[in-house]
């Protein structure tokens, strides 16, 4: 199989990884090895090439084995591998991606895949970092009159959507380039409570212009991507947050000229981070030492170890 050989883990080690295609950018070893070195956990954390060409053969094979706590799963695997659970969340049921495969033993000593979507919990943490104003007492408008804005239909779109459903919104404009992708979450919008609107790409800056600006707004789009949307932004109302998905390079043309336009921006960094802690938990919670369980002090210390591994927290806004 081409590129998606995971190799065992020494003797006594667990084993855990990112799977997609590209993957060697990755940087979720960095975050779970500084969450497991904490813990105190022999966790061999790596990269897998993984495809959906390949992907069931690494079920097979390279993915069996009773040693795996878990799978980071990235694109574009977010929707291929949610056929392959033996259960999924809520979440992914109404979202139809996930990011997490949690390995388990059923009561009959069996191995059961449980996909989870973590991406949601990234989203709203990476908001609470620069106070998007989501989820805080504001009457004007009330919060379910808040537009939350969304840029790309892409696998991380639904779980921005959820995040959206969250953090109280109740309504969302989502701008993508390909309708026919847009439209794929109506019936998300619809199971989440949330009246949707599809606009082109090239209305972005109009609507902001004409003032439909949304209180929060996540970028989806790859690196680079959006680029020119960052250029001639008109001046943005005072606390309206950026999220730009992509972290590299940093900070990208959007979030400078979102910040120049008087609003906030934080790094996709942060969403790393956040939703790779709630992995941690979900990985780690039937071992000897569970993260989930940590006191309060201790769970902040883990967190702010995977945001040293990150390169420090001035890398995330």
């Amino acid at each position: 199989m081409s590129g998606a050989t995971a190799v065992p883990a020494a003797a006594g080690k667990l084993r855990a990884a990112v799977l997609g295609s590209p993957i060697s950018h990755s940087k979720s070893p960095q975050l779970h090895g500084a969450a497991y070195r904490h813990l105190g956990l022999d966790v061999d954390y790596t990269r897998v090439q993984v495809d959906e060409s390949t992907l069931g053969e690494f079920l097979q094979e390279a993915g069996t084995g009773p040693d795996w706590l878990g799978w980071s799963v990235t694109m574009p695997l977010k929707s291929a591998m949610v056929g392959h659970m033996t259960t999924v969340s809520d979440r992914v049921r109404t979202l139809g991606v996930l990011n997490t495969v949690v390995h388990r033993t059923g009561e009959d000593g069996a191995r059961r895949l449980h996909g989870e979507n973590t991406d949601v919990d990234g989203i709203i943490k990476a908001f609470a970092e620069v106070s998007a104003g989501a989820d805080e007492p504001n009457p004007t408008p009330p919060a379910t009159e808040r537009i939350f804005g969304l840029i790309g239909a892409g696998g991380t779109a639904a779980a921005a959507l959820a995040a959206a459903a969250e953090m109280g919104f109740g309504s969302a404009v989502v701008y993508a380039r390909s309708p026919e992708r847009a439209a794929s979450l109506e019936p998300v919008a619809d199971a989440l409570g949330l009246v949707l609107l599809l606009r082109p790409l090239e209305l972005f800056h109009q609507d902001l212009s004409k003032g439909l600006v949304p209180q929060a707004l996540v970028s989806t789009l790859p690196p680079r991507a959006a680029d020119q949307l960052g250029a001639d932004l008109p001046t943005l109302p005072a606390g309206t947050a950026l999220l730009d998905v992509a972290y590299d390079p940093w900070p990208s043309a959007l979030a400078t000229g979102w910040e120049r336009s008087g609003g906030v921006v934080v790094s996709g960094l942060a969403m790393l981070l956040h939703q790779a802690v709630h992995q941690v938990e979900l990985f780690t919670a039937d071992t000897a030492h569970p993260a989930g369980p940590l006191s309060e002090s201790s769970h902040a210390q883990m967190v702010d170890s995977m945001r040293a591994a990150l390169g420090g927290g001035a890398a995330l806004n």
